[in-house]
């Protein structure tokens, strides 16, 4: 999103100020200029951007409120159980790495991920991979990826919170090569849903799955066939 340690360059951050210069809101101070949210490294899709302070602060209490609306969509292992259903587990820094976030009973904050699964891909050729649908009614860092974690059906190619590469007894080895080279977790920010700051209408805007993301589906789906 913006820059950091190790990662200076080619940032959303860096392509706004090429793109607006001096028109973004300072909310977020000379590190973040319009930043109003953000989506996790490596995660595609639709983020909101704003171009003044007062819209900026409107923006941020939209969200404080949980009224804006997201949708995620997300490949993940195995078949969720149930295949619809809410999460409503609380999220907190792990104590095994701080770096990360896990699930924290008794000190964590509230999180809820609504999910819905779309589509299950299985075969001989294919271990089960979900492709479901999430909306969040909280925003904790990482919580689709946490949430799915925790239910046993990690985002496929999550780094963190998952396992890279798997190895399997039966399966397509075109269809192995094109999962385990998957670099990113497979996690797309369909959607977003607010009411404008100045017009206070409900605008609502959406991401296309990128191309890899889509590639993936399309694979899966025609070798589920």
């Amino acid at each position: 999103m913006h820059p950091g340690a190790g990662n200076y360059e080619k940032t959303i951050v860096n392509g706004l100020l090429y793109k607006y210069q001096n028109d973004l809101s300072s909310v977020g101070g000379k590190l973040r200029p319009g930043i109003v949210h953000r989506i996790d490294k490596d995660t595609s899709g639709v983020i909101v951007v704003a171009k003044n302070d007062n819209a900026h602060i409107d923006l941020s209490q939209q969200f404080k409120n949980h009224t804006i609306k997201r949708t995620y969509e997300a490949l993940v292992w195995g078949v969720l159980k149930p295949q619809n259903g809410k999460i409503n587990e609380k999220i907190s820094r792990s104590v095994k790495n701080r770096q990360l976030m896990s699930v924290r009973k008794e000190k964590g904050k509230l999180a809820i991920t609504n999910y819905k699964t779309l589509k299950i891909f299985q075969n001989t050729n294919i271990p089960k991979i979900s492709l479901i649908e999430c909306q969040l009614e909280t925003g904790r860092t990482h919580q689709i990826r946490v949430h799915m974690n925790y239910k046993g059906n990690s985002i496929l190619g999550d780094k963190s919170y998952g396992k890279l590469k798997k190895k399997f007894k039966t399966i397509d080895l075109k269809i192995e090569k094109i999962i385990n080279s998957f670099n990113r977790q497979a996690l797309h920010a369909k959607s977003l849903g607010f009411i404008h700051p100045k017009t206070k209408n409900e605008v609502f805007f959406e991401a296309k799955r990128p191309k890899d993301f889509d590639t993936l589906i399309k694979m899966l789906n025609n070798s589920s066939l």
